[in-house]
């Protein structure tokens, strides 16, 4: 298992205002992350009113209901794409991420739940939201990819791992800082995902290096798609809920 030091000095980019830490010998990811160098999350317009505290407290509700129906997916997300691997030491991988992701009282849907709940959302109201448009193409498009094969799952994946820690971290840091949001249970997702992801999207970047150069193409056409859907949807939560003046 890798140190926490070791993802963190090989595998993972730094802040949204800073240059990216790249590893030498992981070529295919480190491609990868040039590629979707203009979809990082922590610079869409909306992630950065977030982390200044420019949006209102009944914007980050709604966004709580909408993003919900993304988290809800994502343990089938990595089912998915373990179930269309054949390399059994790559599906224990993935398998650990998935266990990660549901197993126990704690999963990371209910995380988000509770989440939702400390910014005054009901948790029931949460769970019968209609997602809008561009969060059903989200959820939809990281199913096509995992359903897809394989490596699209893996690119789809990687898309969206490899950026968790660094927006969860902005956003603990504004959440305490400007809408007075401090207490554990409230900011569990976002605490777990600094360093859950970590892991997994070093893991991921170790099997897609891994990848054979067809499968390296379909892998980087998949994590394109999701980069750019997880970007419309949050382009949708600016239109959605204009920001206060």
């Amino acid at each position: 298992m890798f140190s926490e030091r070791d993802l963190t000095v090989q595998y993972f980019g730094l802040r949204a205002s800073d240059e990216l830490v790249y590893l030498p010998t992981m070529n295919f990811p480190n491609q990868l992350r040039q590629e979707l160098a203009d979809r990082r999350l922590a610079r869409h317009p909306w992630y950065t009113a977030w982390t200044v505290g420019t949006l209102r407290r009944e914007q980050l509700q709604h966004y709580a209901e909408q993003y919900f129906h993304h988290v809800d997916a994502f343990p089938r997300y990595v089912s998915a794409t373990h179930s269309r691997c054949e390399d059994i030491r790559a599906r224990q991988v993935l398998l650990e991420n998935l266990r990660d992701e549901e197993e126990g009282a704690q999963h990371h849907p209910e995380l988000w739940l509770r989440f939702a709940e400390g910014l005054g959302c009901e948790r029931e109201s949460v769970r019968a939201s209609k997602p809008r448009p561009e969060t059903t193409a989200l959820v939809e498009t990281f199913f096509e990819q995992a359903y897809d094969g394989y490596a699209t799952g893996l690119g789809a994946l990687f898309a969206y791992e490899d950026q968790v820690p660094e927006v969860a971290g902005l956003k603990i840091e504004a959440l305490s800082r400007f809408y007075d949001v401090q207490d554990d249970r409230t900011l569990a997702f976002f605490r777990v995902h600094q360093s859950a992801d970590k892991i997994h999207a070093a893991a991921v970047a170790e099997l897609l290096e891994d990848l054979p150069p067809a499968d390296r193409e379909r892998a980087s056409g998949a994590a394109q798609a999701a980069a750019t859907a997880l970007w419309r949807f949050l382009d949708s939560q600016d239109e959605a809920s204009p920001r206060s003046s």
